[in-house]
């Protein structure tokens, strides 16, 4: 594999020997192969067929500074994402009888898809958030009617209280990242976007839910699978080089991704289906939020604009950032867009320059055609003084 672009900060991932890309299955062959720690491309088709009655399609934008498509999952439901795996995980449950109370860990996103899924279901919701959550976000949850529990300083420890309730009182726990169920759910956004064929893809990871999904939709039809990680919050990035020393996350914009330990399903999948793993610094990422905001009028909170931030590092032709949410705290919002410094605007980049004209040009010759004279007719006979 080759680096996307000279001198950037990249993780190259070496593919498996032996591996060879799926066939989609038609329709008709769809069927579930859902097992506690398999998930593939039929399960993708079966998430999608689920989640159409509910969810449609997010919108592409072209971000022409950027020369990148956006798929813009902060206009999704609940503003991200996240809402079509809880969604898949709850339907999946109700077609097989399991009606239990659901239990989850987020800092913010995954609550609110779990907390208006079960609403949608009617169904009970409990959901574990770190006390640093953002506020839109707690807000958001306790708007569509779920239990809310604030633990801990960090995703990790509200986890922990949350797997502790769940065997307390038998609710099911219902991992971000780490279930089929969900990051089946979370591979229909490929499923979007091949209509478009990319030929490169970039995804935040946090946990690796997102970017496995999309990786088991589009990977069979030859499309790069490029991840994105803040600086000092790449537990993925380390797994994947075979580091398990699992380090604190440092404090990031992108508190959507500020995972310490991802997933055990999602860093096998993502260990053979993802080509490169681009690190992004705190200052990139604070400048692409910006822009995106005053330039594209996008609005994306720290993990959605990661992929973006990312792709300013991805060569391709064809190649779409996703999105990932909008939930950004308006003081948050606000504190960065006082920070921008004005400036002149940017001139547009030519593409291609104008080809010089020849010093000496064919002169063609000159044809002088005679002035026709109109007669005056009686009427302008008269009216002449």
């Amino acid at each position: 594999m080759t680096p996307s672009n000279p001198g950037s900060e990249s993780i190259y991932l070496p593919r498996p020997s032996g591996t060879t890309a799926s066939r989609h299955p038609s329709r008709t062959e769809v069927k579930s192969t859902l097992t506690p720690d398999v998930v593939g491309v039929a399960d993708v088709l079966a998430a999608h067929a689920r989640l159409r009655r509910y969810l449609p399609p997010t919108p592409l934008h072209y971000a022409e500074r950027f020369g990148t498509w956006l798929k813009l999952e902060n206009l999704q439901r609940t503003g991200s994402y996240k809402v079509r795996g809880a969604l898949n995980a709850l339907l999946a449950a109700r077609e097989r009888g399991d009606r239990r109370p659901v239990i989850a860990a987020s800092a913010g996103n995954h609550a609110q898809g779990l907390a208006w899924a079960a609403h949608r279901l009617g169904m009970q919701a409990i959901t574990v958030m770190p006390l640093g959550a953002p506020e839109t976000k707690i807000a958001g949850v306790a708007h569509w009617g779920a239990t809310v529990r604030m633990h801990g300083a960090s995703f990790d420890e509200a986890r922990a209280f949350a797997l502790e309730l769940a065997g307390l009182h038998g609710y099911r726990f219902l991992s971000a990242f780490d279930d089929p169920e969900v990051i089946a759910g979370q591979g229909t956004v490929g499923l979007e976007l091949a209509a478009h064929a990319p030929d490169v893809v970039i995804v935040p990871i946090g946990g690796g839910g997102l970017a496995a999904g999309v990786a088991l939709a589009l990977k069979s039809q030859g499309v790069r699978i490029v991840g994105a990680q803040p600086e000092g919050v790449d537990a993925m990035a380390r797994v994947l080089r075979g580091d398990d020393s699992a380090p604190v996350p440092g404090p990031t914009l992108a508190d959507g991704v500020r995972v310490r330990h991802p997933g055990q399903l999602t860093r096998r999948l993502l260990a053979g289906l993802l080509d490169d793993l681009v690190i992004v610094r705190e200052a990139e990422l604070h400048e692409t939020l910006v822009r995106l905001a005053l330039e594209e009028h996008v609005i994306a909170e720290g993990a959605g604009a990661l992929a973006l931030a990312a792709g300013r590092r991805v060569a391709g032709r064809n190649k779409c950032a996703v999105v990932s949410g909008g939930n950004i705290d308006a003081a948050v919002l606000a504190g960065l867009l006082s920070d921008v410094r004005p400036r002149a605007p940017r001139r547009p980049r030519r593409r291609q320059q104008a080809r010089p004209l020849p010093a000496s040009l064919p002169t063609a010759p000159v044809v002088r055609l005679p002035i026709p004279v109109l007669e005056q007719t009686p009427l302008l006979q008269e009216c002449t003084p």
